[in-house]
């Protein structure tokens, strides 16, 4: 769990500049587990498969929900 929020906040400071591979090895995390943390980010909508620059995931834009008083 340490390494998935850990990558998590990476991913966000990256801004698409590393791949997701190369940024999960800067962490010391192998390929495997860098493709298990970006399933569990997927599976968990906290990021999408789209093109950023040299990453192919990017975070989900979160829409702001309106409260009713």
């Amino acid at each position: 769990m340490e390494n998935k929020d850990r990558y998590y906040n990476a991913l966000i400071e990256n801004d698409g500049q590393l791949n997701e591979i190369d940024l999960g090895e800067k962490f010391g995390l192998n390929e495997n587990e860098t493709r298990e943390i970006i399933v569990q980010l997927l599976s968990e909508h906290r990021i999408e498969s789209k093109e950023n620059r040299a990453c192919n995931y990017s975070l989900m834009k979160t829409q702001k929900k309106n409260k009713s008083r």
